[in-house]
């Protein structure tokens, strides 16, 4: 009988969710196996006996008991193939670790995305993730097989995979021979643990030095992950600095960018993980685990956009926002009393600051209890919330996730979580207990569904009395007085889960997602109360997929000129990872800054997804027109203007991130990937360049607070001056100091650093849509929609803009309930025609007439059908044509 138990085992025979073996006999078998067992025989007697003793999730026996005392494990390595079998959308090997046998699968979901699976015991991981979407993971394209007498593997529509079998290496290539990744035969799939309750693991790929690497979501320090290296555990970081790692999220997705190519990487493990980047190896990285499964995806492209699509079709895009989340929106902790919030959003109103929304943070709530009103501070709460309501601002309320404990008080949170038994719970079953904002509290046991759904019925009184978000803070989780800043290891949760295997899980494992089931209870709780509003949901923790529930932001920043430099990268690589929607807190949390640095942070945040401004308490004030001159003011409200006016654009912009994943906030080498000589990232050459949607690029000083002339570096399309209109020379190359690796672009220009000015540009061959002026979204703007023509270099380069509206609050659109209009226009031998596309959908928007402003012009021009006039100063001739719904064309004349 053991002997067949070891077969069972060592063989990886299944008999389906039936056999489920513990993590730690998992464990002791792969180890022990390795070390003692040196023919198959033994090996199978060993395993019989270590089953036989440790049974299959039963309490600890004393063999057990022994075993976890144990010294240090050995570790072991997949070194060999030793028989393989063909799949029809892959392959499987088994592989020799010692005695046993290790089983590896490589199956290709889609032509251009594989999904590597690995069981040290000859099982595979549990087929269930909280990243990918099961749509993603269940999907399949055959696949043709291929071998040789040293390789075996197979080939799609856009990949080959090849295996060495000896030494076991893993090699994927394009159809034309390009490498998207490739193991290190020297450092083989390595299982390791340093007792017998955890297993880790670590992967080893190939680096090329001219290979770069972005991604890895909320991470501080430059935007190129070369030379680094990172832990995955999410964490609260209050005043973090460029240097710190981890902090807040954990997105172990990597996007590669090598000769113009681009790849990704993502490893689903939600244990505490790693990356290095070249720091152990010189021409190697690698990733890898303290527990959990061994299975990650390779996402090829080849542009950076593919990948950035395939990424977003295997673990979803972020939902189309509500338009009023774009707004300009302040925030401080903590506006309180009631007659503060009242003050504030006045004072906006007053000073014509364009606004959206106005945040509570925790002293809105009584004893900072979640989901309560202090009755004293905010004594007419219902009737100030209608007040902002008719102001057009919209308030988005902090609702953590730690509810006080607080037995027989009447405190329902408490209460319906006890009756429910929702709560996370200590190993001796009690129910655990940490000290946060509160004081005692207890934590929803988010693994569960219904305790994530009864979470969500939390937010039907305040949704009923018209809170418009919510900001799901602290659930990293963090809390106090202890040093870990979180909950202990081996803290009990329940996964209770579609999809998944019914088990308890310590808080090891579930400690990088619980802010994510956190947002995704808020989410899906506020689409049951209110089915046709989008929710707003913002978060600080999250893990990979956690786009699908919630924006996010880069968490308890400073208020220093450096951090207003972190905040490009940092933003950059969130919105490579799945989180577009996106912003830090302008001016910095921790810390009052410098009148110029407030202004200037507010100049760029106006280009960010988000635009929120926030600070800490005991901070000075840190709205607009505090800490600074009456200049100060007049330049922070001119740039949130410009954000209003750029409203169009901007929506449409998020539309299109809600269907593709392609952020708002965007690097240069994701609409420009071949712009350079050599095929590297044009933006390491840019320092803090970055595109706000696909046509306005946005070139701050690398280093703000220096007085130094400084070198923004242009892409070949040709660029006009965003605020002048002016085409810019092209042709001109300038050589960078300290660089010796010019990319080949249009021109490198120098641009002088001043708190009053911010350069940006227009892409060439764009059309952008302005709209006027209003203090809120919920405004109706007067007059024609305005689309700035920016004429390409040549006839026949591409020209084309975009829009899209709706209502911006419904979900109306998916019953097609939308506008949707294309603009083109083209270089004539006389001068330039302009398209507008008859209107798709049944949306009516504001205008009637359309208002087209044709830049780079030196002279006036003519038109045949309507009257043009010529503005010097702005280099561009305007002509107004009305908007009969059925499309538009309008030739002018030089």
């Amino acid at each position: 009988m053991i002997l067949i138990i070891g077969t069972i085992l060592c063989e990886g025979v299944s008999f389906g969710n039936t056999l489920e073996f513990s993590r730690e006999v998992d464990v002791v078998m792969t180890m022990v196996i390795s070390g003692l067992a040196r023919t198959r025989f033994v090996g199978y007697f060993v395993a019989g006996i270590l089953l036989a003793a440790f049974g299959s999730g039963l309490p600890a026996t004393k063999a057990h008991a022994q075993a976890e005392k144990a010294p240090a494990l050995v570790h072991v390595s997949l070194e060999k193939v030793t028989t393989s079998r063909p799949l029809p959308n892959g392959i499987e090997i088994r592989t020799a670790i010692g005695a046993n046998a290790a089983i590896m699968q490589v199956t290709a979901l889609r032509d251009d995305l594989l999904r590597v699976r690995v069981g040290a015991i000859g099982i595979l991981p549990e087929d269930a993730s909280w990243a990918v979407l099961e749509s993603a993971r269940t999907a399949k394209v055959a696949v043709k097989a291929e071998s040789s007498p040293t390789t075996i593997g197979f080939s799609t529509t856009k990949l080959h995979l090849t295996i060495q079998r000896n030494p076991l290496a893993m090699t994927v290539t394009d159809l034309a021979g390009n490498v998207i990744s490739q193991d290190i035969p020297e450092h083989p799939v390595e299982f390791h643990g340093a007792d017998a309750k955890t297993i880790g693991f670590r992967v080893y790929k190939h680096s090329p030095e001219d290979e770069h690497y972005f991604g890895l979501g909320d991470k501080p320090g430059p935007l190129d992950r070369r030379n680094q290296a990172f832990t995955n555990w999410n964490t609260d970081a209050f005043g973090w600095q460029e240097s710190t790692d981890p902090i807040y999220k954990s997105i172990p997705f990597v996007l590669t960018f090598r000769k113009g190519i681009a790849a990704g990487v993502f490893m689903d493990n939600t244990w505490r993980s790693s990356f290095d980047f070249n720091k152990e190896l010189r021409d190697g990285y690698s990733f890898g685990s303290e527990g959990g499964p061994l299975e990650y995806y390779i996402l090829y492209g080849p542009t950076p956009k593919d990948v950035i699509k395939a990424w977003a079709w295997l673990t979803g895009t972020t939902p189309l926002p509500p338009m009023w989340t774009l707004g300009y929106q302040q925030s401080r902790y903590s506006y309180y009393p009631e007659a503060e919030v009242r003050r504030v959003a006045s004072r906006l109103r007053s000073e014509h600051i364009p606004a959206d929304a106005i945040y509570l943070d925790i002293d809105y709530q009584l004893k900072n209890r979640p989901f309560t009103v202090d009755p004293a501070k905010f004594p007419h709460f219902d009737q100030m919330i209608d007040d902002l309501k008719a102001q057009h601002l919209h308030t988005i309320l902090i609702t953590d996730l730690h509810i006080a404990n607080l037995p027989n008080q009447g405190y329902k949170p408490y209460d319906e979580g006890t009756a429910g038994d929702h709560f996370v719970h200590n190993p001796d079953g009690t129910v655990y207990t940490g000290e946060v904002w509160p004081g005692p509290a207890v934590f929803p046991d988010f693994t569960q569904k219904a305790s994530r759904d009864w979470w969500g019925t939390l937010y039907e009184d305040f949704a009923k009395r018209g809170i418009a978000g919510f900001w799901n803070d602290m659930n990293e989780p963090a809390l106090f007085k202890v040093s870990s800043k979180t909950m202990p290891d081996q803290t009990k949760h329940r996964i209770d889960e579609p999809g998944f295997a019914k088990r308890t899980a310590n808080h090891l494992e579930i400690h990088n997602v619980f802010g994510m089931q956190n947002t995704r209870g808020t989410y899906e709780g506020l689409r049951k109360i209110a089915p046709d509003q989008r929710p707003f949901v913002l978060t600080r923790a999250s893990y990979a997929g956690g786009q699908r529930y919630s924006a996010t932001w880069t968490g308890d920043n400073s208020a220093t000129w450096n951090h207003l430099r972190q905040t490009t990268p940092q933003l950059i690589n969130l919105g490579l990872s799945g989180f577009g929607m996106v912003g830090a807190d302008a001016g910095g949390f921790a810390g009052s800054p410098q009148p110029e640095l407030l202004t200037k942070w507010l100049e760029i945040a106006a280009f960010h997804p988000i635009d929120r401004d926030h600070t800490s308490m005991g901070t000075f004030p840190q709205e607009p027109w505090e800490n600074g001159t009456t200049q100060d003011l007049n330049l922070r409200r001119k740039f949130i203007e410009e954000r209003y006016r750029l409203m169009s654009y901007l929506y449409t912009t998020a539309e299109e991130m809600s269907r593709t994943g392609i952020p708002i906030m965007r690097p240069l080498f994701v609409e420009f990937p071949n712009a350079s000589k050599d095929g590297h990232p044009l933006d390491l050459n840019t320092n803090n360049e970055f595109l706000f949607g696909p046509d306005i690029l946005v070139a701050p000083s690398p280093y703000p607070d220096q007085l130094d002339d400084y070198q923004a570096v242009l892409p070949p399309v040709g660029w006009y001056n965003y605020w002048t209109g002016e085409r810019l020379a092209t042709g001109v190359e300038g050589i960078r100091v300290g660089n010796d690796n010019v990319p080949d672009t249009d021109l490198q220009i120098n641009l002088h650093p001043s708190v009053d000015s911010l350069p940006v540009f227009a892409r060439g061959g764009s059309i952008i849509p302005i709209q006027p002026l209003v203090q809120s979204t919920m405004d109706k703007p007067s007059g024609p929609l305005t689309l700035r023509v920016y004429p390409p270099r040549h006839p026949g380069d591409s020209c084309e803009g975009s829009l899209y509206l709706d209502d911006g609050l419904s979900y109306a659109f998916q019953k097609g309930d939308y506008l949707r209009l294309k603009f083109t226009c083209e270089l004539t031998p006389t001068g330039i025609t302009v398209k507008v596309s008859p209107r798709e959908g049944t949306f009516s928007p504001w205008w009637n007439q359309f208002q087209i402003e044709i830049y780079g012009a030196t002279k006036p021009a003519a038109s045949n059908s309507v009257t043009t006039s010529f503005d010097s100063e702005h280099h561009h001739f305007t002509a107004l044509v009305p908007d009969d719904t059925k499309g538009m064309e309008l030739t002018v004349t030089y």
